[in-house]
């Protein structure tokens, strides 16, 4: 494992462990308003420097931090539900159901995919819940079309047929035949696609249909601070930095897996 993956892991295992332990280990409330402390860069004191309510930035970017690692994971789990069902659905019985489905994945695909969750979300009251459905009304389409394609090359192979000749039932042979075949490449997909939900989750907190004030996210925070950016750089700087350096190392991450999981990249 090179240096660049270990320190993708650490990085990664220090902004969960510090979002699950945040009340513990943040150093001040991120709501507390102290008008003493307005604009203050970043000293001893305040690591990350103050915003203009005089709260802590490095507190609000810990709890930030809460609610982007949970919309992501919850939206990714979701997404990995719908698309894997879907896909082992079409993959396996093919024909007009494969057609059907695939035609609402690719009408799905074909718009961009941040511009769809915008749209799903305006029509629900902005939060974040309504990111989680967003984001996953969204996801599934991809992995459907990548467990779609991948049960079509296992469905032809000879333990598959092998089932079918005893009499195994459709269910069992998708369950106990088909579904352990298709968790690596879940997985895999799974951890190449968290870091884009993340950019997505900030985007859709950045327009304001996220999490709502005083709550802080990191989206929210570089929207609100946007405006400071000349005068005090840090309050936009350091939940940007949070946003980037997270998002890279679950990219590296899912690279990592795919490398060490992927079936295909076996073969």
């Amino acid at each position: 494992m090179g240096i660049i993956n270990k320190l993708s892991i650490g990085i990664l295992t220090i902004v969960i462990l510090s979002s699950v332990f945040a009340p513990l280990i943040s150093p001040y409330d991120p709501l507390k308003i102290d008008l003493d402390s307005i604009k203050q860069p970043p000293s001893f004191k305040h690591p990350f420097g103050t915003d203009n309510k005089g709260r802590d930035i490095l507190s609000r970017v810990i709890y930030g931090g809460r609610v982007s690692l949970c919309v992501a994971a919850v939206a990714g789990i979701l997404s990995l539900a719908i698309g894997l069902f879907v896909g082992l659905l079409a993959g396996y019985y093919g024909g007009r159901l494969d057609m059907g489905i695939m035609a609402i994945v690719d009408l799905i695909l074909a718009f961009p995919s941040l511009l769809l969750a915008i749209g799903i979300s305006v029509i629900f009251p902005p939060g974040i819940y309504t990111v989680m459905i967003a984001i996953a009304s969204v996801g599934w389409a991809s992995f459907a079309r990548v467990i779609r394609g991948y049960v079509l090359t296992i469905r032809e192979m000879s333990f598959i047929e092998a089932a079918i000749s005893i009499g195994c039932s459709d269910i069992r042979i998708i369950l106990k035949h088909l579904l352990p075949q298709c968790v690596s490449l879940c997985l895999v997909f799974l951890g190449l696609r968290l870091g884009g939900y993340i950019l997505t989750e900030s985007a859709l907190s950045f327009l304001g249909l996220g999490a709502q004030p005083p709550e802080p996210t990191w989206g929210s925070m570089i929207s609100h601070n946007r405006v400071y950016i000349s005068s005090a750089s840090w309050m936009v700087f350091f939940p940007g930095l949070a946003i980037a350096i997270t998002t890279v190392s679950l990219n590296i991450i899912g690279d990592l897996l795919r490398d060490k999981f992927d079936v295909r990249l076996k073969a």
